[in-house]
């Protein structure tokens, strides 16, 4: 049988894509080195799940990207791992600057480009000397020694690191999907890099995909993506949302700590 819609009557928006229904989610977006707002952030959303205690399970869920640029990153890596301590589920997605930073331990010669984007911080941060800009190859394998030797249990925490999660019809990646590829069959390139056309063509349809890495002083919030990067290294804002049978963002500015 056919139907019609009457004149003037626009067909219904369909549902905007939900969590699965146990599931409170708190996507927490990309950190970069700023200790001072994760651990304000953490606070704020422990309150919030308190005052949202019901048959929900909470998840805190860090999209990626908690090193690199900032100056605190180990200290950022201390506070993920005590999150698991005081969160019934932590959901830890690799960035494509924890990407880079296992690189560079693997194979410093390959992986020496890291250093030009952050990985000097990071460096920092673990008391390492940070080779100099044109170093030659025994000075970048002593420095990848000599982090790999200070990361200690952080090494293991950043192996461990996924590539993508899914709760109902939301999906959670560093940078997105590649919307030419099903979800079981997507690349790395894509998933840390953001090597597609996500931005232009959006999620494959049915699906919400929160990300980060494509910062912005501002979150965007659609029924089709949620980015929650909002360049906390040089705004002083740090991002999550939280998601279950609603959406709502929860921020913390530095200018307020």
């Amino acid at each position: 049988m056919l139907s019609w819609l009457r004149p003037g009557r626009r067909a219904p928006e369909p549902p905007t894509p939900a969590p699965a229904a146990d599931h409170r989610i708190y996507a927490v977006g990309d950190v970069h080195g700023r200790h001072d707002l994760l651990e304000a952030l953490l606070a704020r959303l422990e309150d919030d799940a308190a005052a949202h205690d019901d048959a929900r399970q909470p998840i805190l869920l860090f999209v990626g990207d908690l090193v690199d640029r900032g100056d605190h990153s180990r200290e950022v890596l201390d506070l993920a791992l005590r999150a698991r301590l005081t969160w019934p589920q932590t959901v830890v997605l690799r960035g494509n600057h924890e990407a880079a930073l296992l690189d560079f331990v693997e194979d410093p010669e390959r992986g020496a480009a890291w250093l030009g984007f952050g990985g000097r911080q990071t460096l920092a941060s673990y008391g390492v000397p940070a080779p100099g800009a044109g170093a030659e190859p025994p000075e970048l394998h002593a420095a990848a020694e000599a982090l790999a030797a200070a990361l200690g249990a952080h090494a293991r925490f950043l192996r461990e690191t996924g590539l993508m999660f899914r709760s109902g019809d939301v999906v959670f990646a560093h940078s997105g999907v590649d919307p030419a590829r099903p979800l079981d069959a997507q690349g790395e390139s894509a998933l840390l890099w953001g090597r597609s056309a996500f931005l232009e063509a959006g999620p494959p349809e049915g699906l919400r995909v929160v990300h980060g890495h494509w910062d912005d002083p501002e979150p965007t919030l659609t029924p089709a993506r949620i980015n929650v990067d909002t360049g906390a290294y040089y705004t002083g804002r740090l991002t999550a949302v939280r998601l279950d049978d609603e959406t709502a963002l929860i921020a913390v500015d530095g200018l307020d700590l």
